[in-house]
């Protein structure tokens, strides 16, 4: 029988992540047990991104530029007006397209639209309604859209990852008290953490609104932003006693 105890190796991984992930390759030893687990942090946001395009089309490329230079420096008074720094307003592309008249034959040129993508990261989430109402408020400005993120993520991957080690230790526990043997100190240990990809919500410029509609608030005022989910997972070796 001791000489059956001393070759007790057990490998404990979950069906459905082994299907997902391939694990690192680690050389099973005697005396050990291998626990894979998964676990999570949830966290509040710390930063609030907000997208939108200044647009305009007009007859010629120039008269299009201009509309959209005119749209861009609301958006710079609006910054100002927040005490939100200019440099915050990153410029994502810049495009200049000549419109056709499809259903002639000769596609004639009908006019040009120039397009610019604006993307603003606002770290006072306090500001995040008054900087949606306004810049919506901007005549060339459309296909606005809002989402959340963390961007601190350090102490947030490391709740995780706490929180899947922890996991797995319980479950590799469980197997060693059901074969009779306790469980010792952890031998290796892989991370792998990844946070939790929020889609941007898009946006009705209040343009669109008509009348009295555009003076109620949001369906969603009041509410909080939406939770950033770090995942980890972890794959374990524990000694076994």
């Amino acid at each position: 029988m001791k000489a059956l105890l001393c070759w007790f190796v057990v490998v404990l991984l979950p069906a459905a992540w082994a299907e997902a992930q391939t694990s690192p390759a680690v050389q099973a030893q005697v005396n050990t047990i291998y626990a894979g687990a998964d676990g999570k942090f949830e966290s509040a946001p710390d930063t609030a991104v907000l997208q939108f395009d200044l647009a305009s089309q007009q007859d010629t490329p120039r008269a299009a530029y201009d509309r959209v230079a005119a749209a861009a420096e609301r958006v710079r008074q609006v910054l100002k007006n927040n005490g939100i720094d200019i440099k915050t307003m990153q410029v994502g592309f810049y495009s200049v397209q000549p419109m056709y008249d499809y259903k002639s034959p000769k596609r004639k040129v009908i006019g040009y639209r120039v397009v610019t993508h604006v993307n603003l990261k606002l770290h006072d989430l306090a500001k995040v309604g008054g900087m949606i109402e306004q810049t919506a408020d901007i005549e060339d400005a459309e296909n606005q859209s809002l989402s959340y993120t963390l961007e601190d993520t350090e102490a947030a991957k490391g709740k995780a990852a706490e929180d899947a080690l922890r996991r797995a230790r319980n479950e590799a526990g469980a197997v060693a008290t059901a074969g009779g043997r306790t469980l010792g100190e952890l031998l290796y240990a892989s991370v792998d953490v990844n946070p939790q990809v929020i889609v941007p919500i898009p946006m009705v410029s209040r343009a669109a609104v008509a009348g009295a509609m555009a003076e109620q608030a949001p369906p969603t005022a009041g509410f909080s932003p939406q939770n950033v989910t770090i995942n980890a997972h972890v794959n374990a070796l524990f000694a076994l006693k």
